[in-house]
């Protein structure tokens, strides 16, 4: 006798028999389609690694080109330049390795590093008072204000010579290579180390701004330099005491730049957002 129930139940059977292999066949074919998408994405990514590798390759070797090339034009473009004149470096504070690319930046121009100072990153004022007897500057260790003048004094006397300089420098100076006098251009390098003690602190900067302040007045060309790695930067306090600055003194570019400004131009170059360009205007060369 026939069933309804049993013939419902063998439609929803049948029904549920479709359904599911419905259900595993687009479950297949989908596998299969995620699969091929996912070999072409990766295909995809070999080749775009394969192209970049290729690409930065041959920026690499571009870039060592252009530093071949600008090392090998460095000693034309800066042979002569100073020719003859005498150049200081003082150094306020630690700079290690300053010495040598600086050496390297006057090597083909001409030039000769005649002094090389290195200001103490503290100031007793006591012991400057001291050597400083029989001037006003006797009153150092007592009298505000005094020691920005004197650091104006100091920077003077290290541009045409003096008694004071001499009597004072071991207070002054952590070491001393040359002579002071007859200078025609000075570079200067800061380093933002000192005393932790602001009240010591402030005595360092007032000294040191009077130093590069007494540079500038005596009409010369003065140099202020840093590393593209120097931070903080220091082309903003050179900026605030007038002084034309370098910020990548480290590289071919820098060097050339320093030549120029010891050559007479003026301005902040390099490659940090503070420069004004790379390079100054190329300052015509003076005959030999």
């Amino acid at each position: 006798m026939f069933d309804f129930r049993y013939h419902a139940l063998s439609l929803a059977s049948v029904f549920i028999a479709l359904v599911v292999g419905l259900l595993l066949g687009v479950a297949i074919g989908d596998k299969e389609l995620v699969s091929s998408a996912s070999n072409e994405i990766r295909d995809s990514l070999r080749r775009d690694v394969v192209r970049a590798n290729g690409e930065r390759n041959d920026a690499r070797t571009n870039l060592l080109r252009e530093q071949e090339y600008a090392e090998k034009s460095y000693p034309i473009l800066a042979g002569g330049r100073l020719r003859g004149r005498q150049i200081g470096l003082v150094m306020l504070g630690e700079n290690d390795g300053v010495l040598e690319t600086v050496d390297r930046a006057l090597e083909p121009t001409g030039a000769t590093l005649k002094v090389v100072a290195v200001v103490k990153s503290s100031v007793d004022t006591s012991e400057l008072a001291d050597r400083a007897r029989g001037t006003r500057y006797q009153a150092l260790a007592t009298e505000d204000g005094l020691l920005e003048d004197f650091g104006r004094r100091m920077g003077a006397q290290m541009v045409e010579g003096g008694r004071l300089i001499s009597v004072a420098r071991t207070a002054l100076l952590r070491s001393l290579s040359g002579s002071f006098g007859d200078l025609d251009g000075v570079i200067v390098m800061r380093s933002d180390g000192g005393p932790k003690d602001k009240q010591a602190a402030d005595r360092l900067k007032e000294l040191q701004g009077g130093i590069v302040r007494g540079l500038a007045a005596a009409g010369l060309s003065v140099a202020g330099i840093e590393t593209r790695k120097t931070d903080p930067s220091q082309v903003r306090w050179y900026r605030d005491h007038e002084l034309s600055s370098v910020d990548n003194i480290d590289e071919t570019a820098g060097r050339a730049a320093l030549v120029f400004v010891l050559a007479g131009s003026d301005g902040s170059f390099g490659r940090k957002d503070s420069a004004q360009g790379l390079l100054p205007p190329v300052v015509r060369r003076e005959r030999p």
